[in-house]
C-alpha cells in the first residue's frame, strides 16, 4: 500500500512540473516571441491609426471626372487620457462652442472611456494646419486622415448621392464599419458602396507623453495597407446633364434621357435639385436640414419616385396593344365630334373621321377610347376579364408597373391596375370597358415614373425591345462591363407594328396638324408624343416622350413639367433642345432656348 502511494506521489509531482513548464513556455512565447499581447499591453504608448482608403472616382461616359476625394481629417478622443485643458482656446481653435464641447465629450464617454471615438469630423486641410501646431497641448486628442467627396461641377446630385457617418444599425449589421466611418446613403454612392469604399488599413505608431507621434512601431510590422476603392464609369453625359439642369431651373419635374442602343441613362434630372457640395463636410447636417424643410422638396428624386398618370403619351401604348391584339389596323377609322363627343370628349376640333396615324398626330381622345374598347371587347377572348388580362400583360412587357432592378436605388414600380383591383372596386362581372374608360387616355388608375416613360420611348425607337435602364456601365476599368445590364428585354409587341406608330410620332413634329410642330428641328427626324396630364391638385402637367433620329435612334427620353399646362408648351420644346444639343452639339434655335431658360413656373406660396 505504501509502495503504491509513493508511486502516485511522483506522478502528481511530474504533472505539476509539466504544467509549470507549459505555463513558462507560453509566457516566454507571449513575451519574447509573439509581440501581439505586448502591443495590447502598451496601448498607453502605442496607437492604432485606421488608414482610410480613398473612395473610388466617378467618371461620366466621356471620361470627365464627376466625383473625387480631397484630404480631410477627423479629430479623435480617448476620454480617459483627456487632462485639464484650456477649453476656451480649444473651442476657439475648432470653431465650436463650449456647450458643443461638453456634448461631444459626454457622447464619447458614453461610448467608452478607454477606446477612441470621433470627436469632430471632416476638418479641412486648411483648418488642420492650425490645429496640428497646438494639438500637443491637448492630451487624449489626436487626428486621423480622412477624405471628403468633391464635385468639380454642381450637377447630378440625385444620381451621385451622398455619404454620411454610419448609424448604429449599420454598425450592428455590418462588421466592416465602426463608429465614425462613412457610408453611401443614397444614389450611386449607396448602390456601389462595396466597390467604392475600398479596404481600410491600420498603422501602429508610438506616441510620447505630449501626445505627439514618434514614428512607426517595429518598422510597420503590424501595419496593413489600405486599398483604394474601385472607380465607376457612368453612362451619364455630363455636358447634357448640365444643360438639362439649366433648362429645368425654376421648374418642378424631371427629365430622363436614355441611349436606346444600350439602356444607359444619359441624363437624369429631377428639379428642383441642389449642389452636391452642400452635403459634404461639417456643413452637411445643417444643409441637409435646410433641404429637408424646403417646401419644393429638392431631395425628392422625382425621376424614379414621382408617379404620374401618363396622359396622352399612353395612347401610343394602347395603339401598340390594339395592333398586336388584331383589333386595330393602320386604316381603322373612328369619328370625333370634338368637345361634344361622349363618353370621352376631345380637347379640340379636327379632321373626322380619322385613322390611326392622324389619331396619334392629333392626340384624339375619342379615337383611343374606341381603340381601348375594341381591346377589352375583343371577341377572341369571349371575356372582359381575359381581354383585360391580355391588355395588362402587353402593357407590363413594355416596362410599366414594375422595377427595372438595375443600379437605380429607391425606384418605384408605378402601377398598372389588376383584375383583383377592379373586382374589388366594382365586383366581379360588374365592370367593362366603359367602367374603366379612363385607361384609354392614360388616366384613371395608371401611374408611371418618368424613368418608365423614357424606357418606353426606347422601346418604340428599338421597335419592340429595350435594355434595362442603368447608370453605371463599368467598374474598375472601362473594359469591365456589367453583363446583366446589356441583356435585351423583348416586349409582347411584334416589330412590324412599330412602323406605323413611328411614322405617326414623326408627324407629331412634321405633320401639318402635329401637336409639337412648333418644336420641329430641321435636319433631324424626331418622333414624339405630347401628353397633358390631368392634375386634381392644380394646373395640368406637361409631358412629352421622344426619340431621334427616326430609323437610327441615338437618344430617347421623357420630360415632365409639373403644373405647366399642355405638353406642347414646355415639355416638347425642352425635349427638342436636348436632342439638338446631343446630336448637333450646339443650339441654333436660340429663341426657343431663351424661352425655356427664362421660364419660371414655380410659385412659393
Amino acid at each position: 500500500m505504501r509502495r503504491n502511494l509513493s508511486g502516485r506521489k511522483y506522478i502528481i509531482i511530474a504533472i505539476f512540473i509539466v504544467v509549470a513548464v507549459i505555463f513558462v513556455a507560453r509566457l516566454l512565447y507571449l513575451q519574447v516571441i509573439d509581440d501581439s499581447y505586448l502591443l495590447s499591453a502598451e496601448n498607453n504608448v502605442l496607437r492604432k491609426n485606421t488608414i482610410y482608403p480613398n473612395r473610388g472616382l466617378i467618371y461620366d461616359k466621356n471620361g470627365k471626372l464627376l466625383v473625387y476625394d480631397e484630404a480631410a481629417y477627423d479629430l479623435m478622443v480617448i476620454p480617459r487620457k483627456v487632462k485639464t485643458i484650456d477649453t476656451v482656446e480649444f473651442c476657439s481653435l475648432l470653431g465650436i462652442t463650449d456647450s458643443v464641447f461638453i456634448s461631444k465629450m459626454t457622447k464619447a464617454k458614453k461610448y467608452s472611456r478607454y477606446k477612441s471615438s470621433l470627436f469632430l469630423a471632416q476638418i479641412s486641410k486648411e483648418d488642420f494646419g492650425f490645429l496640428a501646431e497646438k494639438l500637443y497641448k491637448y492630451p487624449g486628442f489626436f487626428v486621423r486622415s480622412r477624405s471628403l467627396r468633391k464635385y468639380p461641377k454642381p450637377i447630378a446630385a440625385h444620381i451621385l448621392g451622398y455619404i454620411a457617418e454610419v448609424n448604429n444599425n449599420e454598425i450592428n449589421t455590418n462588421p466592416y464599419y465602426s463608429s465614425g466611418d462613412y457610408i453611401g446613403k443614397s444614389g450611386i454612392e449607396k448602390f456601389y458602396e462595396k466597390e467604392l469604399r475600398g479596404k481600410k488599413g491600420v498603422q501602429v505608431v508610438m506616441v510620447d507623453v505630449h501626445n505627439r507621434q514618434q514614428g512607426s512601431y517595429k518598422n510597420g510590422k503590424y501595419d496593413s495597407i489600405a486599398e483604394a476603392g474601385k472607380n465607376l464609369y457612368l453612362t451619364i453625359d455630363a455636358d447634357l446633364q448640365e444643360y438639362a439642369e439649366k433648362l429645368m431651373v425654376n421648374k418642378i419635374g424631371s427629365i430622363v434621357v436614355i441611349d436606346p442602343k444600350t439602356g444607359g441613362i444619359l441624363t437624369f434630372v429631377t428639379s428642383p435639385t441642389y449642389d452636391p457640395n452642400l452635403l459634404v463636410g461639417r456643413v452637411r447636417s445643417k444643409n441637409f436640414q435646410m433641404l429637408m424643410k424646403d417646401s419644393l422638396k429638392p431631395l425628392l428624386n422625382r425621376a424614379i419616385m414621382g408617379t404620374y398618370p401618363p396622359g396622352s403619351t399612353f395612347k401610343v401604348v394602347n395603339a401598340l396593344v390594339g395592333l398586336q391584339e388584331g383589333v386595330l389596323h393602320e386604316g381603322t377609322s373612328y369619328s370625333c365630334n370634338g368637345p361634344q363627343t361622349t363618353p370621352i370628349r376631345c380637347t379640340h376640333h379636327h379632321i373626322t373621321p380619322l385613322q390611326l396615324k392622324m389619331g396619334i398626330e392629333q392626340s384624339c381622345n375619342p379615337y383611343f377610347w374606341n381603340v381601348f374598347r375594341s381591346i377589352i371587347n375583343n371577341p377572341k377572348y369571349n371575356s372582359v376579364e381575359k381581354a383585360f388580362g391580355s391588355w395588362r400583360k402587353d402593357v407590363t412587357s413594355m416596362g410599366f408597373g414594375k422595377k427595372f432592378n438595375t443600379d437605380i436605388p429607391f425606384e418605384k414600380p408605378g402601377s398598372i391596375p389588376t383584375l383583383d383591383l377592379y373586382n374589388k372596386i366594382y365586383g366581379k362581372g360588374h365592370w367593362n370597358a366603359l367602367t374603366i374608360r379612363s385607361l384609354a387616355i392614360g388616366q384613371g388608375e395608371i401611374l408611371v415614373t418618368p424613368l418608365q416613360m423614357a424606357n418606353f420611348s426606347a422601346v418604340i425607337a428599338n421597335k419592340g425591345f429595350y435594355y434595362p435602364p442603368h447608370l453605371v456601365t463599368a467598374i474598375g476599368s472601362k473594359e469591365n462591363k456589367i453583363p446583366r445590364f446589356h441583356e435585351k428585354q423583348m416586349t409582347e409587341i411584334e416589330e412590324k407594328y412599330f412602323d406605323v406608330v413611328q411614322e405617326a410620332m414623326l408627324n407629331v413634329f412634321e405633320g401639318e396638324h402635329g401637336t409639337a410642330r412648333w418644336s420641329k428641328l430641321e435636319g433631324v427626324k424626331i418622333g414624339g408624343k405630347t401628353g397633358t396630364v390631368q392634375n386634381p391638385h392644380g394646373k395640368d402637367h406637361s409631358m412629352f416622350i421622344a426619340f431621334a433620329p427616326v430609323g437610327d435612334p441615338k437618344i430617347a427620353m421623357s420630360v415632365i413639367i409639373e403644373n405647366s399646362g399642355y405638353g406642347s408648351t414646355w415639355a416638347a420644346p425642352i425635349a427638342s433642345l436636348l436632342i439638338e444639343k446631343y446630336l448637333n452639339d450646339t443650339i441654333v434655335r436660340k429663341h426657343i432656348e431663351k424661352r425655356m431658360l427664362d421660364g419660371n413656373l414655380i410659385s412659393r406660396e
